[in-house]
């Protein structure tokens, strides 16, 4: 077994090629980092909700509601039935997680905050935001007094300002760390300020820069697993870091050790990995199987966020298709992937009708392989049992219906047609 003190040797030039790995070691520590290796089979609790948000480095927020919101549904993934009011006071009461911009928009945990305080204090500096508020300096004072003297505040509560600028300096305060979202009415953000809110962590010293890109890396490295190089950039998105200062961090991380490269079987790029993840990247390979149990998820789910990793990784082409217009759309407004043992084995098109208590799930597309019978594509564990693999998708969208408020589930078509019988048995009981 290839160790990371091993590794470390090999970093500092006691000879040797680079490890090799499978490309199902690479998928079952991406699985585990992202606290899908049992989904839905584990309580919620405060402390592992914050473990895997740690891990994963953000919990991404989305507006969009068709069955429920982005946040609420990556957490029914992993624990299946639980109390969104207990994520809610985890976030808004307790500030053990804090919204910024890391993937889009996300819930971070507070324990990083000295990390992302770099990212507020260089957000003056950048040239578009510097011209525009050197434009707008009177209204960005303005709207910082106001949450200063009446407290919570939103967009709504600046109707009176001309055009949009308003808006623009509360997103400004807020990346730039003086404001932090205090709460969401209907999803509507309304800020507080940061000292107001989170007087302690504004007491830890922010990392300097070249700290923060070793840190950024870091963090990606971790949520991953190991990555390829150009996947680096894809995970945590913001802030843009200039692809010559990534790149000498990187070097000067692989020097010392801290980051190795690796290689991964059948494939010619450049994959790298923590040298302290060495042995977690040796143990995943050796699992029997990647994950145990069906889940869907979010469109905007961490493990989804760089979807070229998972096509590469899985064999897996997803796209959201939200964004594309109705008539050029293959799948749904939005679908979710379906993950039965570590497989991706399809994608449901749903939508929660509150009203009528029905979870309709317009559509279900199964891959081509699994409806075959055929052996998965990349990362693989084994034949699936498809009859069981339908049983548990079943019972997983009855979990979702109970979850949503919309406990009928109905289903729609199903493709290809030769599935339609057993998938109608093992969702309906029909």
């Amino acid at each position: 077994m290839t160790t990371a003190a091993t590794v470390r040797r090999r970093a500092a030039g006691t000879g040797g090629a680079a490890p090799t790995f499978t490309r199902r070691a690479a998928a079952a520590l991406f699985l585990q980092r992202q606290h899908l290796v049992r989904p839905r089979a584990r309580r919620f609790t405060a402390r592992r909700l914050l473990a895997f948000v740690e891990d994963a480095g953000g919990l991404q927020l989305d507006s969009i509601n068709v069955i429920d919101r982005a946040h609420y549904l990556t957490v029914w993934s992993r624990f299946d039935l639980y109390n969104r009011a207990a994520l809610d006071r985890l976030a808004y009461r307790r500030r053990e997680l804090f919204e910024y911009w890391a993937h889009a928009a996300c819930l971070v945990p507070t324990s990083h905050f000295p990390a992302w305080r770099r990212a507020m204090l260089e957000r003056p500096l950048v040239p578009d935001w510097a011209r525009w508020v050197k434009r707008n300096r009177r209204v960005v004072e303005a709207v910082e007094g106001a949450v200063r003297e009446n407290g919570p505040m939103g967009t709504a509560d600046f109707e009176h300002a001309p055009g949009t600028t308003a808006s623009y300096a509360l997103d400004y305060l807020w990346r730039s760390g003086r404001f932090i979202v205090h709460s969401r009415n209907h999803f509507q953000k309304r800020y507080d300020l940061a000292e107001r809110l989170m007087p302690a962590a504004l007491e830890a010293e922010p990392l300097d820069q070249d700290a923060f890109v070793r840190w950024h890396i870091t963090r990606s490295l971790h949520a991953m697993g190991v990555a390829h190089e150009n996947e680096l950039s894809q995970y945590l998105t913001y802030p843009r870091v200039p692809r010559p200062r990534r790149q000498r961090a990187l070097r000067a991380m692989v020097e010392r050790g801290e980051v190795v490269e690796v290689h991964l079987a059948k494939d010619r790029g450049r994959w790298l990995c923590l040298a302290k993840d060495l042995d977690a990247l040796s143990a995943a390979g050796r699992r029997r199987q990647g994950a145990t149990g069906v889940t869907l998820l979010a469109p905007f789910d961490s493990l989804m966020w760089h979807r070229q990793r998972v096509a590469r990784l899985f064999g897996f082409d997803y796209r959201i298709e939200v964004y594309v217009p109705q008539p050029k759309r293959i799948f749904g407004y939005y679908v979710l992937p379906i993950m039965a043992d570590g497989h991706f084995i399809g994608r449901a098109d749903i939508k929660a009708n509150r009203q009528r208590g029905r979870l309709e799930v317009r559509a279900l597309h199964f891959e081509r392989w699994f409806a075959k019978g055929e052996p998965p594509p990349a990362a693989a564990w084994g034949a699936l049992d498809r009859a069981h693999a339908l049983d548990r998708l079943g019972e997983a969208l009855r979990s979702l219906g109970t979850f949503t408020g919309a406990p009928d589930v109905t289903l729609g078509r199903v493709t290809p047609a030769a599935l339609a019988k057993d998938s109608r048995r093992a969702i309906l009981g029909a």
